[in-house]
């Protein structure tokens, strides 16, 4: 041992190489190397993530939406015969029924009112499941009157199908040859205003939805889970203890009921068509399309406008009806107006499917009696003047 190891024997027991290699890895400059296989660690988890999402979303994509779209490609509007007229004399009229937010195919609520074949033949929209172009439907409408020989057209919309039907309404009345002689409005929401906040409520969160969601105007599956939540108080009840509980029997009913009814059935608006249908009364046109059809046009008087409701307002649980009759009565009633509100009765909102026979009997006893006045004008007056 040497004179200074004798001297700091210490130092000497201290001293160790593996000790100074880990002080030296310990106080050398650089990163840490445990913090980066910790976010080493971190960012192979997201990968790992993002890979089953984008795995998740492909599924989704080529699955649910791109067949949905592919078929809803090939759909387009027509016109659907459903009966003749009960006198040979209207044969010149033809009476055009569109159906409400939800639906599809007017044909079977038409059928469901014979009462319409005392004015004239009785046709039905199918719309375009992309979509809803009004002006369109208006030249569908025209070219199917102009081939038939018909000279006369009447419109009758159920619900929002009322808003589409005074659009379509301004297009024959102000651009075409054929003569609109009225228009049957059901239980019509005017604007948003008249929507109930509930049924507003649902209609801007599926806009949302919409916007937000990559292939949410095709999805059948997310058509699914909206459906089937829509029904909730069919399988949610409440356990003794205040908490919300799913009864899974009853879940699984009511997602059969779904599958079958809003996603196998041909005759079910997509999501797209619905949505169109919700921002027609978003838009808020109708009030303008009144206005449109008060005046004298071309030659071809007025029409006249009809509001069926129930009488008392809160029947119906959809539309403020009490709201359009006031809008109604601002825009075409009067004195020398040309409006009718009839009230058939028990009824709510825009169901003649339940309610055939209160819908028939007051438009036998008076709409009928009503539009034919404006019927016999047309027949008097002639042909309307072709368009400017």
């Amino acid at each position: 041992m040497s004179p200074w190891e004798e001297r700091h024997p210490s130092t000497v027991s201290d001293w160790d190489d593996a000790r100074r290699r880990a002080r030296l890895r310990d106080t050398r400059r650089g990163p840490d190397r445990t913090a980066w296989r910790r976010t080493g660690t971190i960012l192979v988890r997201a990968a790992a993530l993002l890979v089953v999402v984008l795995v998740v979303f492909v599924q989704y994509w080529s699955i649910d939406v791109a067949p949905e779209r592919a078929r809803l490609a090939r759909t387009e509007p027509s016109v659907l015969p459903v009966a003749t007229p009960a006198d040979d004399r209207n044969w010149d009229t033809v009476v055009v029924d569109m159906v409400g937010l939800g639906g599809l195919n007017a044909s079977d609520t038409a059928a469901s009112l014979p009462s319409l074949r005392r004015m004239g033949v009785v046709w039905a929209i199918r719309y375009d499941n992309r979509g809803i172009d009004t002006k369109v439907i208006a030249e569908l409408i025209t070219r199917a009157a102009v081939m038939s020989g018909m000279k006369n057209v009447i419109l009758v919309g159920h619900s929002m199908g009322g808003v589409i039907a005074l659009e379509v309404g301004k297009h024959i009345h102000t651009d075409g040859d054929r003569r609109l002689v009225a228009v049957l409005l059901d239980c019509t929401p005017m604007d948003l205003n008249a929507v109930r906040t509930e049924s507003r409520g649902r209609g801007e969160d599926m806009v949302r939805w919409m916007r937000w969601l990559p292939g949410a105007r095709e999805s059948r599956g997310l058509r699914i889970v909206v459906e089937s939540y829509a029904r909730r108080e069919q399988f949610m009840d409440v356990s003794e203890w205040g908490l919300p509980g799913v009864r899974g029997d009853r879940l699984e009913g009511v997602v059969e009921e779904v599958v079958r009814e809003k996603i196998l059935s041909e005759d079910v608006a997509s999501n797209g068509l619905i949505e169109a249908q919700f921002l027609a009364i978003v838009a808020g046109g109708a009030v303008n399309d009144l206005r449109a059809l008060s005046e004298p046009v071309h030659g071809k008087p007025r029409p006249a406008i009809v509001f069926l409701r129930p009488r008392d307002p809160s029947a119906d649980n959809v539309v403020d009806v009490a709201y359009s009759h006031r809008v109604l009565v601002d825009q075409v009633g009067g004195e020398d107006g040309s409006l009718l509100v009839a009230f058939p009765r028990n009824t709510g909102h825009a169901n003649p499917r339940q309610r055939p026979a209160e819908y028939n009997r007051v438009i036998t006893e008076q709409v009928l009696p009503f539009v034919q006045r404006y019927q016999n004008q047309a027949r008097a007056t002639g042909t309307s003047a072709a368009p400017r």
